[in-house]
């Protein structure tokens, strides 16, 4: 027979005090007092809510609040502004205002104060945010998957670890010029001559310079047309350029390439990669899909994998992603093994986040959009991604692609730095064959074989440079891009 357990008295049970450090306040609050000039220097990163005491986070605020308006904060200002407060009454009031001032850090200390406070803040948020990991875990929720709950932890983590790193502020025009003659030089010493990641193709790189750093780029069209083969073409061309040295500080630095992360939201991980391979081995995908290999397109195949499965290229086929798991991801990437150029296909297939429900689509792409803008500014790397076009262009007689034809297309043309769209006129001159035996037919053959295996990738928005066509190679047997006249001078200029 088992024993009774015996019950546990909340006396018996450890009291753990969040940490604090209510001196380190009352020091940086005294040395606010004594010289106004000492709150200029915690600002930035220090807020009222941070402090552990909360009548010292009112007396802060109080402070940013009257320096603020050019006014003094002094232990005598404060007191019309902090009068009715029940908290400084119970400290002595306008005594503790005085007491404060005497125990005053000086003003070159206040910013290393200020930091122990935000440290502190930190830690009661990790802390809170651990037992609210707890609680959840524990809640049934048939809507919430446990790896729903995993990832929406590590992103508040993530956000409480990068929060109060990136201070803003002013730069000096002399830095900003610095900064561009940097960029500029690096450029130059790249083959490419490029200040951006390579797309592996000539004449888009000269027309854009490369993808850009911080730049969302949108390439869209119709189905059909070949936007998975161009986007996965320019994940592995510019995976294959990757080059890496080693600083003075003994961090690896990219110089060209990128590293990739591609996020298929349309295609598995293993289809995905079938394709590359059958590009790269010159193969017919459906013959590796459906095993109609000879011996030696076997060991094409072969060759072709054994210089791919090293590169720098990393696929997630979760379908479904919400915006926010791909910001997740792309920056547990990014901690884990670096990283230079996301890719998703295709925007319309990412979720806005269980946390948001929209009354319409238009609003969701909106702060898909401009959730991806944010990342890729935030993680200062280029974000190429697909986007599906209206039926409005199957309507004209002209159906190249233009920007009013985006779906949704308001917050994607406001928020992306280049729109590019991918048109093959053959595709549509196929589906409009004449008769045989009819006078059109010599026509059309005639403007067929001009078309033939000729792409069209028109630049409508770039911020950065101009805008116009490019005519690319296409295979569609192998579902390959590439430069369209192989004879074309590389050294020569761009257009």
């Amino acid at each position: 027979m088992l024993k009774p357990v015996p019950a546990i008295l909340a006396s018996d049970l450890p009291v753990r005090t969040p940490p604090h450090n209510f001196e380190a306040e009352q020091a940086l609050l005294g040395a606010i007092l004594m010289n106004n000039r000492a709150i200029e220097r915690v600002s930035e990163f220090l807020r009222a809510e941070h402090f552990a005491e909360p009548l010292h986070g009112r007396i802060f605020a109080a402070c940013l609040l009257l320096t603020g308006k050019s006014q003094i904060a002094n232990p005598i200002t404060l007191k019309t502004w902090l009068a009715d407060d029940p908290d400084l009454a119970a400290q002595g009031g306008d005594a503790y205002l005085a007491r404060l001032a005497g125990a005053a850090a000086t003003i070159i200390n206040a910013t290393d104060y200020g930091r122990l406070i935000y440290d502190l803040h930190l830690r009661r948020e990790l802390i809170a945010l651990g037992e609210e990991m707890v609680n959840e875990a524990f809640k049934p929720d048939a809507g919430e998957s446990a790896t729903d709950q995993i990832e929406g932890a590590e992103t508040k983590l993530y956000e409480l670890a990068t929060a109060g790193v990136q201070e803003g502020g002013f730069r000096s025009f002399k830095d900003s010029v610095i900064g561009a003659i940097e960029q500029a030089e690096a450029a130059h010493k790249r083959e490419g001559r490029l200040s951006g990641v390579t797309t592996g193709l000539r004449d888009l790189d000269r027309k854009l310079g490369g993808l850009h750093a911080s730049d969302l780029v949108i390439l869209a069209g119709r189905p059909s047309m070949g936007k998975t083969s161009l986007a996965t073409n320019i994940a592995v061309n510019a995976a294959r350029a990757l080059r890496q040295e080693v600083d003075e500080h003994g961090q690896k630095k990219t110089v060209e390439g990128a590293i990739v992360a591609f996020f298929s939201l349309e295609m598995s991980a293993e289809q995905l990669a079938t394709r590359v391979l059958a590009e790269r081995a010159e193969i017919p995908s459906h013959k590796v899909r459906q095993g109609e290999l000879s011996h030696a397109e076997f060991q094409r195949l072969v060759d072709a994998q054994s210089e791919l499965h090293l590169l720098p290229l990393y696929i997630d086929d979760t379908p479904a992603l919400s915006v926010s798991a791909v910001r997740t991801r792309a920056r547990r990437l990014a901690r884990t093994q670096g990283l230079g150029l996301i890719v998703i296909d295709y925007l319309q297939m990412l979720a806005p986040g269980a946390a948001k429900r929209h009354e319409n689509r238009v609003q969701e792409i909106s702060d898909i959009t401009r959730a991806l803008k944010s990342l890729a500014k935030e993680l200062e790397v280029p974000v190429l991604a697909l986007s599906q076009l209206s039926r409005a262009v199957e309507q004209r007689e002209d159906k190249r692609p233009q920007l009013a034809d985006l779906r949704e297309s308001g917050s994607i043309e406001q928020d992306a730095d280049v729109v590019m769209f991918i048109y093959r006129q053959e595709y549509y001159l196929q589906r409009d064959k004449p008769e045989d035996g009819t006078p059109e037919l010599a026509e059309w053959q005639e403007e067929m074989e001009r078309v033939h295996n000729i792409a069209e990738v028109i630049v409508g928005k770039q911020r950065h440079g101009p805008v116009g066509t490019i005519k690319l190679f296409f295979s569609g047997e192998y579902t390959k891009f590439s430069d369209l006249d192989e004879r074309h001078d590389a050294d020569s200029p761009g257009e």
